[in-house]
């Protein structure tokens, strides 16, 4: 009986090692995202004109997201050409209060993004580029602040509903300038669009082709702004990802011998949308193909297409995940076998979640499953938005009683040593810091608030000598005898540096300023009356 126990003992003690090994060599995620669409009021807020309730609803589904696993959310912050956030060019939207430009009384974005990131938790802003309406083409029905109400040779009408031309530089700009503004202002750690592009199947002229002079040249508009969305996010802060999902499929090889085994809908033809060219060129930093069909298909088998995207992105440094449809009772019941899938494939790196109702409603099991899934799958170090972390080999020098400047533009500081802790504030380059400790590639710095936290030493250039009222003053040279000129309509002075800070004045379009201390985007200034508040630099003169 001995001997028998032992050889059990020894065949379990084998199978562990096996299945232990089996599972380290499983390919590491980094984005376990969920989608959060706001269009319709689809997922998020339920009840409207209500900031208590609204933060209360969204502080427990992120709880429960948690819980789950869920490591990125994706917030639908311009579902229809208007904000969920505080903005001098888009309207607020009417998801929050039922009228579009009505101001819910608070900074919903500044909110949900602190929270996020209290969870460890990275929050991609996703932006729905081209559309202004859902149903309807009248023009006056939008606010009076409306872009497209004031600027009506941006707008085309097809189906009874409204877009921006892809073809107008004027809306090239415009998304462009709205992307800058949430960069700005926002902690954010992602820039997101999704698969609306041209509408649908939009005609082509009489006797034109889909890969004809006309259909080419929409295609080449929306490649320059996407091109021109992606410089603009580089420019302001190299930390900061830009994804785009896609229809799952981009070409059929009936149409392009090298698309893939598939005969569904193609993005390329369909939108307008030359993914193929977003990633070959690296203007993207990630890409989530909507792969919405299940395993064994007819026309678009689940790993098929899977396979296909693996290979789009092998030679470049575009990450991909993969876009799964549990709104979909098929692909909610076997969530488990596709995820698997994933897992044979070492280019995918996660997965994004349509949608978070679905999800958290346990559709079919999924919740379950996906929680199952991520509690024994290896879990990249870096967090989803920060997939350029500095190298770990990077030497610190003796750093006791030094100073140093920011060399990023911005950089984050987080509370910890590594990018799996939460960002706790965005320093502007150039802001002089106080460096107080050193660990492996990382710094603990402070800022003259007094805020203390840790930020990647590749990006701070020591002070070759210790000057302490430098290491405390970010000060603009010279700022406290310049004056400036408002350009915004109606410019929010908020009591601190952020769009987390409460709106202490409003300063009309034209008013001068006294300049008083600058802090990245921020600037410090008083107003005739000898009011004193921050404002962003952006809409100042």
């Amino acid at each position: 009986m001995k001997k028998l126990l032992a050889l059990v003992t020894i065949i379990f003690m084998a199978t562990s090692m096996l299945s232990t090994h089996a599972s380290a060599a499983l390919p590491s995620q980094d984005m376990r995202a969920v989608w959060i669409a706001t269009v319709f009021n689809i997922d998020y807020p339920s009840t409207k004109n209500n900031e208590t309730s609204q933060k209360e609803e969204y502080i427990k589904k992120l709880e429960e997201l948690k819980a789950i696993g869920i490591n990125a959310v994706v917030l639908q912050v311009r579902p229809k050409a208007d904000a969920l956030y505080q903005s001098n060019i888009n309207p607020w939207s009417d998801v929050l209060t039922g009228v579009q430009g009505r101001n819910p009384g608070y900074d919903p974005m500044a909110f949900m993004i602190e929270e996020a990131h209290k969870r460890g938790m990275t929050f991609h802003a996703w932006l729905n580029p081209y559309r202004v309406t859902t149903a309807g083409i009248d023009l006056n029905a939008l606010s009076s602040d409306h872009p497209a109400r004031k600027n009506p040779s941006w707008v085309f009408s097809y189906n009874n509903a409204l877009y921006y031309n892809p073809e107008s530089q004027e809306v090239k700009n415009h998304i462009v300038a709205t992307v800058e503004e949430i960069i700005k202002n926002y902690n954010v750690d992602g820039i997101h669009f999704d698969d609306y592009f041209y509408p649908s199947h939009y005609p082509l002229p009489a006797g034109e082709g889909k890969d004809g002079a006309v259909a080419n040249n929409r295609r080449a508009h929306i490649n320059d702004m996407v091109k021109q969305v992606s410089a603009a996010i580089k420019r302001l802060n190299t930390n900061i990802q830009f994804g785009i999902s896609p229809i799952g499929i981009w070409k059929n090889n009936t149409s392009d011998i090298t698309g893939s085994s598939t005969g569904g809908n193609e993005s390329y033809y369909a939108v307008a949308a030359d993914t193929r060219t977003w990633i070959k060129n690296e203007w993207i930093d990630y890409v989530v193909p909507q792969i919405y069909w299940e395993t064994g298909h007819r026309l678009a088998d689940y790993e098929t297409l899977v396979k296909w995207w693996a290979n789009e992105v092998k030679d470049t440094k575009v990450k991909l995940y993969i876009g799964q449809g549990i709104y979909r009772d098929v692909v909610a019941a076997q969530i488990d076998t596709q995820l698997k899938i994933n897992q044979k494939y070492e280019a995918v790196k996660g997965s994004f979640y349509f949608s978070m109702r679905e999800l958290l409603a346990n559709r079919l099991g999924c919740k379950d499953k996906i929680k199952a899934f991520n509690e024994s799958a290896p879990l990249a170090p870096t967090l989803p938005g920060q997939m350029n972390p500095a190298s770990p080999a990077v030497k610190t020098p003796n750093i006791a009683a030094k100073t140093g400047t920011v060399t990023a533009s911005p950089l984050n500081m987080r509370s910890g040593e590594g990018t799996q802790h939460p960002v706790v504030a965005k320093i502007a380059k150039g802001t002089k810091v106080s460096i107080l400790d050193s660990k492996a590639g990382w710094y603990q710095v402070q800022l003259a608030s007094g805020q203390k936290g840790w930020v990647s030493a590749s990006f701070i250039q020591v002070a070759t000598t210790t000057n302490k009222a430098a290491a405390v003053s970010n000060t603009a040279p010279g700022a406290a005898t310049k004056t400036a000129t408002v350009t915004a309509s109606s410019l929010n002075v908020r009591s601190g540096a952020s769009t987390g800070h409460l709106i202490v004045a409003k300063a009309a379009k034209g008013t001068k300023v006294s300049v008083l201390e600058s802090n990245g985007a921020w600037a410090k200034v008083q107003l005739a009356s000898g009011k004193i508040g921050w404002v962003s630099q952006a809409f100042i003169k």
